[in-house]
């Protein structure tokens, strides 16, 4: 016991944390509990010595880069940083060392770090931008973000990469600062599909990412993958959906996000289209100013639509004019909450896809 005591002094003389399953502060009921604990067990996240994990104080920059550090393996042993206040004798000195180095992390025009000032989103939002590959932009249509600030591509990636969905108002608050809970779930959510699912809006038409999505359609069977991909063909991708032949044989790989302004499917480094535009109203109408798409119009909500998965009652229907120019012969497409697109059907009433199965 005495020796207990005194490893348990000689910690918190030195700032450490210790892993902490069961933190007299971090009830199952939190909101980001699961995500702490997902991070506990990675040993990325860790709690305190006197059994707390403070998951509502906010998160300094210093323990940030503790965590991106564990995270990616770096060496943690005490060095220069290069920052005028953070000496090679702070504790956290290896990781923010090595976080610099990885270009996942800077410093302010004056050379300091200000390793104790609590993070705020918008540099939240730098840091995971850089530490995930994210093959493709949301429109990052926040009332408080605008194209001319510097943050607005990385909201752009980390909002494309289900890691934040910002808040009800349409804002992102981009100076407010960030809980240690807080960051600890954008980090899983880039880490984890599961954790991706609970960055959505309400009402949210994305798939699950957990399972895998099996169509007919007229080329035959597809069968839609949420998984990690490092690369293809010389590209980094990250997490997309990958699409599967009946037979096994990879067709493409596609990306599927959505904002508070509209859902959104393509491909990885090309085009995308937008297959919803919110709010669902009857007589809502996009592509109407353009002519690199075919006008797209919610014609009925409500709809119920057969599927050999299943029937649905809550379908959006989407009617897609002709655009000979594009050899579009004009179709429908029914979309619905958590499902995205499950049936497609020609205007003279081919089927053209049609959602199978939820595996």
């Amino acid at each position: 016991m005495k020796k207990l005591s005194m490893l348990m002094v000689l910690m918190m003389t030195l700032g450490l944390a210790i892993p902490v399953q069961g933190a007299s502060d971090l009830p199952e009921s939190h909101e980001f509990y699961d995500e702490i604990i997902y991070l506990v067990d990675r040993e990325v996240l860790r709690g305190y010595p006197d059994g707390t994990m403070r998951p509502d104080i906010g998160v300094t920059r210093a323990e940030a880069a503790i965590m991106i550090g564990r995270l990616k393996e770096f060496n943690d042993t005490p060095r220069d940083t290069g920052f005028s206040d953070v000496p090679s004798s702070h504790k956290a000195s290896g990781y923010i060392a090595a976080a610099k180095d990885a270009q996942l992390i800077e410093g302010y025009p004056d050379g300091t770090f200000r390793p104790e000032h609590t993070i705020t989103r918008a540099e939240m939002a730098f840091i995971l931008s850089r530490l995930f590959i994210v093959p493709f932009r949301a429109d990052a249509s926040f009332t408080d973000i605008s194209p001319n600030m510097q943050v607005y591509e990385p909201v752009q990636k980390i909002l494309a990469a289900n890691i934040t969905i910002g808040y009800p108002d349409k804002t992102f608050r981009p100076n407010v600062n960030v809980t240690r809970g807080q960051f600890s779930a954008f980090l899983a959510r880039g880490l984890e599909p599961k954790f991706k699912n609970d960055a959505t809006i309400e009402q949210s038409y994305l798939r699950d990412k957990t399972k895998t999505y099996v169509y007919d359609t007229e080329y035959g069977i597809e069968r839609h993958t949420y998984n990690y991909v490092p690369s293809r063909n010389g590209l980094e991708m990250g997490y997309i959906w990958s699409i599967y032949r009946g037979d096994g044989s990879l067709l493409t790989d596609s990306v599927e996000f959505e904002t508070h302004g509209h859902y959104t499917f393509g491909l990885p480094y090309s085009e995308s289209y937008t297959e919803l535009e919110y709010p669902v109203e009857i007589g809502q109408a996009w592509y109407t100013d353009t002519q690199y798409a075919a006008p797209r119009e919610i014609t009925n909500i409500g709809t119920t639509v057969e599927t050999p998965y299943q029937t649905f009652t809550n379908a959006v229907e989407v009617t897609v004019a002709a655009n000979p120019e594009f050899m579009e012969e004009g179709h429908i497409y029914y979309m619905v909450e958590g499902f995205g697109e499950v049936k497609s059907v020609k205007l003279e009433g081919t089927v053209t896809k049609q959602l199978t199965a939820v595996e």
